[in-house]
Formats: structure tokens, C-alpha cells, sequence
């Protein structure tokens, strides 16, 4: 793999060991998937942020790492909300130990917003063709699919490494040719909501880590393609996807028909619902994987106006969205639901003293039983908010 002058000196240690180590990473993935080069990138979204998931193992690599990132970073949702850990039940040790990790990043110069959707943060925007080193599984979907930007699925390594370099190496959906459709996707019934979100639980299983391309009756939303890709990820490895006459690629592009297609009919669809039925009441009901747009919250606050609701409900959204729309945030948490921030219930052990959650994302479906050990079941927003107990204050 080419490399400058000075990133050669990078690599010799001329600027200090733990630049020398980031670029280290760098190369080494570079070489394995046969880069040419190393690539600058815009900016960098950083996993292994949440103390369940990284340990002290984890905290103890960030936290020997010196110097600032080079370019706009921020995190991956934590373990717990940052402010309102007590009011979810952490544990002190547990709290002290992700405040050091935040701290940690926090002295690289990272910004220590710690969200799944950094493209709803002011100054966090990236365009079609951006080059970026994002790490999330549904961030980096989205970043791919829906704006049309280019990330590789970094590892919390990778794409911290990328942030302290200011570039990343030069392979897999960076590439045009990476970026081509494989197996196509036919779906031939009506999707709204959180049907997209079993769409990509169940096509996901079947596509893996393939590049598709979707044919679908309607025009879905970016919520609804983020819930899509979410899932896509998450029950399969889809980093990519294209939907026809949606996605800004595929309606700049003449992509050529994959020979593999695979239909995906109601009946499927309907059976994500069905997963876990014979769970009759859920202990509590989290929405948010990824982090709810401000449309999102919009429609959970007319959902539940004048409502109380009569069991444990997280709303999942990112700390400056949420201070962004105060009204909102009130309006929902007059229901008794609260706006939890900075984490999710995937991440957190908090969801673990539960042993059922109802779900409105298929990404949380594949995640939550394998990762919390909780059974969950799939449902509308809708359908959560009935799960909830709503009931009328009057």
C-alpha cells in the first residue's frame, strides 16, 4: 500500500507512539483487504463506548492513547443515560467506570455526544460521496444507503484510529465497484412503519453481508429506510443497500439487474410480528434503536397526549435532539414514558433486569435476546404505546 512522506513518518513514530499505533491499524487493515492507499475522512463515529461492552480492558487501551483527533468525532451510545443513570437502576461502579470512558474519548477531542444517529447532530452532516470512518451497524447503513456518503463498518479500533489520523483506508464500499448491487429484493405488498423494520429482519438473514437492491410499491420515508437498514444489519451484515427510485444512487445510477431475487411477501412480514406472541405483557417497552428522529418523537408525543401510561417506557433519542425539542420532551414524559438519551436497551444493562421488552425495531429483535438475555417481541409504535397500558387521564 502507497503511503506519503509523512504518513511514513506516522508510521515510524515520529509524531508519537500513539499516532504510530492508529496508523499501524490503519495499514494493517489496508493490506489485508489489498488498499492502494490511505484515503482522508470527514469524520468519525466511534464504537466501544458502553462499559458493558468494552470492560476494563477496553477502558484501559482508550485511556493510554495521547494526542487530539484531526478530524469531527463523536461516540456510540454508552451504557447508561449520562445524567439520569440512578432514575434506570445502574450501579455506581458501573456508572463510574463509563464515566471514565467518556472521559477518556473526551481528552482525544472527541465529542462525547454518544448517539447511533450522528446525522441529526448540528455540524455533524455528511453528503453523497463523503468518505467517512463510521463504526454503528445502522449509522453506517444509513450513512451508505439513504445519503449516499461511503463507510466501511469500522471497528471501535479502526474508526478511533481514523479520527486521530484524519484518514482511513482505501477498500471495500469507498470503492465504486464495492458499491454494485448483488442479490435484488422484490417486495410486493404495502409497507409502512415498522414493517420496513421486519422487512429487514427477515431479508437480512437471507442476504448477509451482500449489497441489495430493493423493488417496492410507495416512496419510504428516511425514518422508515433508517429502520430498514438498522435491521438489515443487525439480523444479517448489510452494510449497504439500494432501493429503486429512493436511495440517491440508485436513482443516479443504471445499476445492472442482480440474476439473484429473492421475494419477500406479507405472510413473512407478518411472522416477525408473531415472533415471542405467547408473550402476553411485556415488563417494559422501549423505543428509539436507533435514536428517534424529531419525527419520531413528534408522533409519540400525539400518540400518548393525554394519556398515562402504566408501565416502564424508554424513548431512545439523542442528548441534543432532545434539548433541541423541550416541548416534545415534555409532552411524552407527561405520560409517565421517559426520554432516555446518550444509551438504548441494547447497550445497557438496565434492560437486563427485565425478562420481556416489547420492541419497535428489528435491530433491537436481533439484538436484545442474544445480548441482554431478555425475550423480546416486535410491535408498532403504536402497538408499544397500547403495551404501554395507555389509558385516557380523564
Amino acid at each position: 500500500m502507497y503511503l506519503t512522506k509523512e504518513e511514513e513518518k506516522t508510521l515510524e513514530g515520529e509524531y508519537g507512539e500513539s499516532l504510530r499505533k492508529a496508523i499501524e491499524i490503519l495499514v494493517a487493515l489496508g493490506d489485508i483487504y489489498e488498499a492502494d492507499s490511505l484515503i482522508p475522512v470527514k469524520s468519525a463515529q466511534i464504537a466501544g463506548v458502553s462499559y458493558k461492552t468494552i470492560g476494563d480492558a477496553g477502558l484501559e487501551w482508550i485511556s493510554d492513547l495521547k494526542g487530539k483527533v484531526k478530524i469531527p468525532a463523536i461516540l456510540n451510545p454508552a451504557g447508561m443515560d449520562m445524567l439520569r443513570w440512578k432514575e434506570m437502576g445502574i450501579e455506581p461502579n458501573f456508572a463510574r467506570k463509563q464515566q471514565e470512558i467518556i472521559d477518556a474519548y473526551e481528552r482525544l477531542g472527541i465529542r462525547t455526544k454518544c448517539t447511533c444517529t450522528p446525522y441529526y447532530l448540528e455540524g455533524f452532516d455528511a453528503k453523497l460521496g463523503d468518505h467517512l470512518a463510521w463504526s454503528e451497524s445502522s449509522a453506517v447503513s444509513y450513512a451508505n444507503s439513504v445519503i449516499g456518503a461511503r463507510t466501511n463498518r469500522e471497528g471501535g479500533p479502526s474508526a478511533l484510529s481514523a479520527a486521530l489520523v484524519g484518514k482511513t483506508a482505501n477498500y471495500g464500499y469507498h470503492l465504486d465497484e464495492m458499491r454494485e448491487p448483488v442479490i435484488a429484493v422484490t417486495v410486493d405488498c404495502e409497507l409502512s412503519g415498522s414493517d420496513y423494520g421486519a422487512l429487514g429482519y427477515v431479508a437480512g438473514k437471507i442476504i448477509g453481508s451482500r449489497v441489495p437492491i430493493f423493488s417496492m410499491k410507495g416512496h419510504p420515508s428516511n425514518d422508515e429506510l433508517k429502520t430498514l437498514g438498522a435491521a438489515l444489519a443487525a439480523s444479517g451484515a448489510v452494510a449497504l443497500y439500494h432501493v429503486e427510485g429512493v436511495t440517491p444512487e440508485a436513482v443516479r445510477n443504471k445499476f445492472t439487474k442482480p440474476e439473484e431475487i429473492v421475494p419477500v411477501e406479507r405472510g413473512q412480514i407478518d411472522e416477525v410480528y408473531e415472533t415471542n406472541s405467547d408473550i402476553w405483557s411485556s415488563e417494559i417497552i422501549t423505543v428509539g434503536c436507533p435514536h428517534c428522529s424529531p419525527e419520531e418523537l413528534e408522533k409519540i408525543a400525539r400518540l400518548v397526549y393525554g394519556k398515562k401510561l402504566e408501565k416502564e417506557m424508554w424513548v431512545c433519542t439523542a442528548r441534543e435532539v432532545a434539548e433541541r425539542y423541550p416541548d416534545l420532551v415534555k409532552r411524552i414524559e407527561k405520560s409517565g414514558a421517559k426520554i432516555v438519551c446518550d444509551t438504548c436497551m441494547v447497550v445497557s444493562p438496565a434492560t437486563n433486569k427485565y425478562s420481556s421488552i416489547t420492541v419497535n425495531s428489528g435491530k433491537a429483535l436481533a439484538y436484545v435476546p442474544s445480548m441482554c438475555k431478555v425475550a423480546a417481541k416486535y410491535a408498532s409504535i403504536e402497538d408499544c404505546i397500547k403495551e404501554a397500558g395507555a389509558i385516557d387521564e380523564n
